[in-house]
């Protein structure tokens, strides 16, 4: 089963981290937040989520 991402609005600080590693998963939305445009595929690991300066990346089974 894919993991699920989700991101903790009230933590991120729109720093891009996420953005620039994977472009595929996450953008920007108009309030400079980052914002999940498309689930990672199958086997894909989050690692991005262990990086970001906030912990704003949540990853679920």
């Amino acid at each position: 089963m894919a993991k699920k991402v989700r991101i903790d609005r009230d933590a991120c600080i729109g720093c891009g981290l996420c953005v620039s590693v994977m472009p595929e998963v996450f953008e920007f939305d108009d309030e400079g937040k980052a914002r999940v445009h498309a689930q990672p595929a199958e086997g894909v690991e989050v690692e991005v989520a262990n990086d970001c300066p906030t912990g704003a990346i949540i990853v679920e089974d």
